[in-house]
């Protein structure tokens, strides 16, 4: 039988996930400002003759790849340091 989940406590949870909600709200900031510092130098050191397209493509993926691995990351330190990841049990486990 699996072991109870500190996740499943509602006051845990709620703190957990308080603290990965202000995780992303600095990640996204922080994201907006890596894009507009990205955006600022292919303008400035860019071709002359870049479409419009261009900008928007590089903004597009250099934003919903920091947020996506912020979130994913996120979520990986919220089920390591709430202790939800000791909770499984590993059928694979020798305990001799």
């Amino acid at each position: 039988m699996a072991h109870k989940s500190p996740l499943d406590d509602p006051e845990s949870a709620a703190f957990a996930w308080a603290r990965y909600r202000r995780i992303m709200r600095f990640m996204f900031l922080l994201t907006v400002g890596v894009v507009a510092i990205a955006m600022a130098l292919l303008y400035r050191h860019g071709a002359e003759e870049v479409s419009i397209h261009f900008y928007i493509a590089v903004a597009l993926g250099v934003g919903f790849t920091m947020l996506l691995t912020s979130a994913l990351m996120g979520l990986v330190f919220l089920s390591s340091g709430t202790g939800h990841d000791e909770a499984i049990e590993d059928p694979l486990r020798n305990d001799d």
